[in-house]
């Protein structure tokens, strides 16, 4: 863990209110623009966060807001899943993966020897163990990033679940500085088994809220009509999934942690270097594969 002082910044957060000031952006970006301003307001953001326009799947004007524009569909094709090979897992989110290694004595490591617990980040679900000695990566979202989130291999789901938290940042300077950030955070998660070639992987996609950034959505088609509470889980009975299934969405950007568990999860190696991703793109697989 390093010694340095967290920078001033981060230490000035302290003191601001979060989830209000979370939830007031949250009201601003689902205002609905009026048409004419659509254009002019979107493609400035989009100009300053190098957003490429040409994946959006609809023109600026077709979108109502700021948080439809956050949570916009790429133009259909522009994602294509890496093929099939055992235990493959694909990225499930466009961004960087700044973080990977192995889960010990149930322990993951956040940033400059950070550590943080499973338990604590899959809230003691049942299921946690099935990733105790597995493996886990971390993906973190821009803003100029596509904020869907998407299945990362095939299998049956079998729980989901939300935690409600605080929202603290989730950039360079607050992962680094602040303990256990991702399991202090809001978040939501993801919980499947492998089936065909990935049979005997357990895979986790756990979605970290920020600071203005509450909003961590489960697709409904995990939910099965159910409404997922403040701090919730619900069991799924074994939904079939496959790889770049829409698992979830991000109300403006944050961070993934990807787990993967499971009889085989001693074979499992990340193959992707820190850096860029997108999804669809393979992340790990197991050895030799």
């Amino acid at each position: 863990m390093s010694d340095a002082a967290p920078p001033l910044s981060l230490r000035l957060l302290g003191l601001y209110p979060k989830k209000a000031g979370s939830a007031a952006v949250g009201l601003l970006a689902r205002t609905r623009l009026p048409r004419a301003l659509r254009a002019p307001l979107l493609g400035r953001f989009a100009a300053s966060y190098r957003v490429d326009l040409g994946e959006a799947e609809r023109p600026l004007p077709e979108y109502a807001s700021f948080l439809d524009f956050f949570t916009r569909r790429l133009k259909a094709g522009l994602r294509p899943q890496e093929p099939a090979v055992p235990g493959g897992v694909n990225s499930p989110v466009d961004g960087a993966l700044i973080a990977s290694g192995r889960v010990e004595q149930g322990t993951l490591i956040q940033a400059k020897g950070l550590p943080y617990r499973l338990d604590e980040l899959l809230a003691s679900d049942p299921l946690a163990a099935r990733f105790e000695g597995g493996a886990y990566a971390t993906l973190y979202l821009s803003p100029r990033d596509y904020h869907r989130i998407h299945v990362p291999c095939p299998g049956r789901v079998l729980a989901v679940g939300r935690v409600e938290g605080e929202l603290w940042p989730v950039n360079e300077a607050s992962t680094a500085f602040t303990p256990g950030l991702y399991v202090r955070n809001r978040r939501a998660y993801w919980i499947a088994e492998g089936t065909g070639e990935d049979e005997g992987l357990d895979v986790a996609a756990v979605m970290v809220a920020a600071t203005h950034v509450g909003g961590v959505v489960v697709d409904a088609r995990w939910l099965g009509g159910r409404t997922l509470g403040r701090r919730d889980r619900l069991a799924v009975d074994g939904l079939p999934c496959a790889s770049g299934d829409d698992l979830g969405t991000f109300e403006l950007g944050s961070t993934v942690v990807l787990l993967v568990g499971g009889a085989r999860a001693s074979a499992f190696d990340w193959s992707r270097p820190h850096g860029p991703v997108r999804v669809g793109e393979r992340l790990g697989a197991l050895a030799g594969r």
